[in-house]
């Protein structure tokens, strides 16, 4: 069974603009401001519609200059220690210098990954033609609708 997404369109415009971005940096590394132009763009229509994107993405995202987070085009990626268990993934633009830490702890597990995050989908039910008529006391079906007691 499909599961229903609300607005499809406009998460698959969000997808295009990512995917556009990585391919402009992939073809042409000295190019950042078409990139940039399209993760901007890419926020923008996320925000104006209040949708929600994966953590994946925004971890890729520059939050000061909307820039794509590539290692070693875009990006400085370092490995940190903040004590002897934990770890960091120190990202920093390059063009506006933003840093953002990322925990290394395989043990970690985001809230949109676990099972109790995910939604039940709700039971359409029965449509209207599929409910049963209202039954009499002697069991047959009449069509005609029953009357409250308080009203006798």
């Amino acid at each position: 069974m499909a599961v229903h997404v609300k607005d499809k369109e406009a998460y698959q415009r969000l997808n295009y603009l990512y995917q556009a971005a990585h391919c402009v940096l992939a073809q042409q590394p000295e190019n950042v401001e078409l990139a940039r132009f399209y993760c901007f763009t890419q926020k923008t229509i996320a925000r104006r519609l209040v949708l929600r994107q994966d953590p994946s993405v925004k971890r890729t995202l520059c939050k000061n200059c909307c820039s794509l987070l590539i290692p070693g085009v875009t990006a400085t990626v370092r490995q940190r220690r903040k004590n002897r268990r934990t770890r960091f993934t120190v990202m920093r633009c390059l063009s506006c210098g933003q840093s953002k830490k990322l925990l290394n702890n395989p043990e970690h597990c985001l809230w949109v990954d676990r099972p109790e995050a995910q939604q039940k989908q709700p039971d359409p039910g029965p449509s209207p033609k599929e409910q049963p008529k209202d039954t009499e006391q002697d069991g047959s079906l009449s069509s005609k609708p029953v009357a409250s007691a308080a009203g006798t």
